[in-house]
């Protein structure tokens, strides 16, 4: 009986170890004894594994952590997997001290520390049985995790602060540990927000970092048609609506259905949805601190996303959301909104750029002065002002060469592009030109001479999307600004090239530009609420019923955003005027790539 009570009231971490001291269970294994060091890595591994027995091994690692050298790589891989971010805050402090002291002491072992950590930056893993087949996701409902991501955190900077090469390992290990895009939207939220929370304290990553996080979205963001997250709402409404035929549903009910109808229903939009949301409350919480806006701040954050745009965003054709980090960063001050204008002009009036990269920033620029409500018209003005400038000045070094002049897209798409994306915008914005001065308003757009550019050998309303070309021929005819219909009717007639499908049947082709409006109606419901106030969406108005080309089904549409109905190809189609060459254009002389004298951008970041 006396023996039993000795036993209970003993130190538990007497009664419960086996083997000698860490020092001397390490000198064994140097001279080939690996018994007690088996014995101490599984103990080590031990599930049940009690926090004071975490602690007293911790401290005599510490006091030996020169011995821990490249052969002792599955012990250290032991201790490294240990639980200590969900135990006591004694077993944390310990094991920071450990990780302090072993990555001093040990840079062999930097990597596998960062790798430990980068690990904990997602909800754990669980083992759900679904029809007896075992399915590996996250916890999404832990509510450990803020206090173990701040663990997790807090070893990093304490890695870095130790070991400043860091920088030069840390970015490969996060990328590795991306979850795959099939995980579940919270998984893929926990993980993009804590490496956000990285380039907090580890600036020097940040750009990296976000051109990380960017380029999984926009994998996201492309594998997702927006028919497909058209139809999985319009799927939802319906039967929506068939429920409240079937039930009286009370108050309660309307407003929980009301809730759900901000969530994206398609999984795949649903997990694009979550991490735009985390990516442009950041953007917020970097450039306003405690309500005040940060200038260095935020050109520091715009330079690095404008340097991810160029690389990635660019020349992504037909992205429909990812690029509405950069729309919703410049809606913070008029400065950014005007750097990103003059970032778009200077590619696409630059002849030494790439063709597609210059019908494309032309995309950009006209969709972003259509949409954005924050772009005062002054603004809008001076970028209209520049791009009729560059759309004459084309013409006319077209005039003065030997080349016959026709309508080729291979040859002439930036000038294409240019004339679409200023149609665009003057059927975006010709009532705030119009609504100050009726008299001004004409005269200023007048002053353009439309109709030389429609009448232009060249003939960009052949290659413009039928739909911009129609809305932009009945504005202009109301104002008695050009008359078009007469080179529409014409063009109608001369059939576009035909492409040819997998399917083995023809198709014409409606859209030889290739050509997308980057900033088309936001889809995804969270995010889309930081959105939508800055959002000019597509108006009905008497301009409308001047529209000739509007059938009866596309007049039933009256409460879509937008007037473009159904203008892109089939996606099996092969488009054999898509601009596919990343050579300079061959018909824009130097002398055109730059605006004609006394026109100069205004705008500096």
């Amino acid at each position: 009986m006396e023996e039993d009570r000795d036993f209970w009231n003993s130190d538990p971490l007497k009664t419960v170890r086996f083997g000698g001291t860490v020092a001397e269970t390490l000198e064994k294994h140097r001279k080939g004894d690996f018994g007690d060091y088996e014995l101490l890595q599984h103990q080590l591994a031990d599930p049940d594994i009690k926090d004071a027995q975490i602690i007293s091994w911790l401290q005599e690692f510490r006091s030996c952590v020169t011995w821990l050298k490249k052969d002792h790589e599955q012990l250290i891989y032991t201790i490294l997997k240990l639980p200590w971010v969900s135990r006591s805050q004694a077993v944390v402090d310990e094991y920071l001290a450990f990780l302090g002291n072993l990555v001093s002491a040990q840079t062999v072992y930097l990597c596998a520390c960062l790798k430990m950590v980068a690990s904990h930056f997602t909800p754990k893993r669980v083992i759900v049985c679904e029809d007896g087949v075992d399915i590996s996701d996250s916890d999404d409902e832990d509510d450990n995790l803020p206090r173990i991501f701040d663990r997790s955190h807090d070893a990093l900077q304490l890695i870095i602060r130790y070991v400043p090469s860091t920088s030069r390992f840390l970015l490969p290990i996060l990328q590795d540990n991306f979850p795959f895009v099939q995980k579940s939207s919270r998984t893929l939220e926990c993980y993009v927000h804590n490496l956000l929370r990285v380039t907090v304290y580890a600036p020097f990553v940040r750009r990296d970092v976000l051109e990380l996080i960017v380029g999984r979205m926009l994998k996201l963001d492309v594998s997702v048609s927006r028919a497909d997250l058209e139809g999985a709402e319009e799927g939802v409404q319906e039967q929506s609506t068939e429920e409240e035929r079937l039930f009286d549903m009370d108050e309660d009910a309307s407003a929980e259905q009301t809730s759900a109808m901000k969530v994206t229903v398609h999984p795949v939009g649903e997990r694009l949805d979550a991490l735009m949301t985390v990516l442009m409350t950041y953007m917020k919480d970097v450039c306003y601190v405690n309500g005040s806006f940060q200038v260095e701040r935020s050109k520091d954050l715009f330079r690095d996303l404008l340097s991810i745009f160029d690389k990635l965003m660019l020349p992504t054709h037909a992205s429909s959301h990812v690029q509405f980090t950069l729309f919703y960063l410049c809606s913070f001050r008029l400065g950014l909104t005007e750097a990103f204008l003059d970032h778009l002009w200077k590619i696409l009036q630059n002849p030494s750029q790439p063709v597609v990269l210059r019908q494309s920033a032309a995309a950009y620029l006209g969709s972003f002065l259509a949409r954005a409500k924050f772009i005062p018209m002054l603004t809008v003005r001076a970028c209209l002002d520049l791009l009729v400038s560059w759309i004459h000045g084309y013409m006319d070094s077209q005039d003065r060469s030997d080349r016959q002049v026709c309508c080729d897209v291979s040859l002439h798409g930036p000038f294409y592009a240019s004339c679409q994306a200023l149609f665009y915008t003057l059927v975006f914005r010709h009532r705030a030109i119009l609504e100050t001065s009726m008299k001004k308003g004409l005269e200023y757009l007048q002053s353009m001479n439309l109709e030389r550019v429609v009448m232009s050998q060249l003939n960009p309303l052949k290659v413009c999307l039928p739909s911009v070309a129609a809305m932009f021929a009945a504005i202009t005819r109301k104002y008695q600004i050009v008359f078009c219909y007469t080179i529409l009717e014409r063009n109608s007639r001369h059939a576009l090239p035909v492409v040819h499908s997998s399917s083995g049947r023809d198709h014409v082709n409606t859209n030889p530009l290739d050509s997308f409006f980057p900033f088309d109606p936001y889809l995804l419901k969270r995010s889309g609420l930081m959105i939508e106030p800055l959002y000019q969406v597509w108006e009905e108005s008497a301009d409308t019923e001047l529209f000739p080309t509007r059938t009866s089904q596309q007049g039933s549409k009256e409460d879509e955003d937008d007037f473009l109905c159904e203008e892109t190809p089939p996606a099996e189609v092969i488009l054999g005027m898509t601009p596919n060459s990343c050579g300079s254009d061959i018909c824009s002389p130097s002398s055109v790539g730059s605006p004609p004298a006394g026109r100069q951008w205004p705008f500096r970041l």
